[in-house]
């Protein structure tokens, strides 16, 4: 299958790095110039638990035309640029092109259907995690099922394909019916660990481990919660807080993605995960303030990367 990853960064470089030790044509496609010409130069190195290893096929490109039709686009970017990126990458969708979003967030699929079409998208979570090292370096720092879906719910023959594809290339991988299901309870994870990830500086495995993070956790994820079942969406799992708290010591040594744009002084997806529930909270009538104050903190530290304590000179008191 020929595929191209729109959004190369630690997941996105992950799936096409996986699918292009499968047998597939693989493209990343991305703006990021040094870690575009990395990849062709050198191929995408893979650190994971049993060391490192040479993803020596895929390919890389910023100009979608160097690429051409594509039977499926992986929509990996951050979900506030998500239709802007589509968009700009319309030259490798043909008329049988398949887009598959794995984003983060709500409304993604949304926003891709406005660029592309509602017959053309599939909706998908996954459990993997993963951290960007360098230009053509990612390390895969924690493994767990993907799960896609139509979103109307059928099961198709280019589902399937999809499927046995990640399959074949060692993405574990199911088909779901249900994909709000999915997607809902993806965010409930994503609520529970990325913000408090970024404002601690904390991995994955620690959040639990403190009482502070461990309730504002529970009190972020039962709110998020509260919001599904108002808006009549039913989870994939019995007890949401143990799950998240489970998730974390799944991927105990990744940096949650809020974490790395932090870190990186780049702008998170806060609007899109806990500012997500704020705003369904609201239109059904439901109080969100622990997501509130984790939205509200968070968007100050990505208005404020040039304000950052450790930037003022030590001679400076007070």
């Amino acid at each position: 299958m020929k595929i191209a990853v729109l959004g190369a960064g630690a997941m996105g470089s992950l799936y096409g790095g996986l699918l292009s030790e499968g047998g597939n044509e693989v493209w990343l496609l991305d703006i990021w110039k040094e870690h575009v010409d990395a990849v062709n130069e050198r191929g995408l190195v893979i650190e994971g638990k049993g060391g490192e290893r040479l993803a020596r096929n895929i390919r890389a490109a910023s100009d979608p035309g160097q690429i051409g039709c594509v039977d499926l686009l992986i929509v990996l970017v951050k979900s506030t640029v998500t239709g802007e990126a589509v968009r700009g990458a319309m030259p490798v969708i043909g008329d049988k092109t398949s887009v598959l979003t794995l984003q983060n967030g709500l409304g993604n699929i949304e926003k891709i259907q406005e660029a592309v079409g509602c017959g053309r998208v599939i909706g998908g979570v996954t459990s993997h995690g993963a951290t960007m090292l360098g230009p053509g370096r990612i390390r895969h720092a924690g493994s767990g099922d993907t799960f896609l879906g139509e979103v109307d719910g059928s099961i198709t023959p280019r589902l399937r394909a999809i499927v046995e594809v990640f399959n074949q290339a060692g993405i574990s991988s199911e088909i779901s019916g249900s994909i709000l299901s999915l997607i809902w309870s993806k965010l409930i994870v994503n609520v529970g660990i990325n913000a408090l990830a970024a404002i601690t500086g904390l991995q994955n495995g620690l959040l639990p481990e403190y009482a502070g993070t461990s309730e504002i956790m529970e009190l972020a994820v039962a709110e998020a919660v509260r919001v599904a079942e108002a808006k009549g969406i039913g989870l994939q799992y019995d007890d949401p807080a143990a799950h998240v708290k489970e998730v974390c010591r799944l991927t105990a040594q990744n940096r949650a993605s809020m974490l790395q744009d932090v870190l990186n002084r780049r702008r998170t997806e806060i609007e899109m995960i806990n500012g997500a529930v704020v705003r369904e909270g609201k239109a059904e009538g439901i109080e969100t303030p622990v997501n509130k104050v984790l939205s509200n903190l968070v968007s100050v530290m990505q208005e404020t990367y040039d304000l950052r304590i450790n930037d003022i000179p030590s001679s400076v008191n007070g």
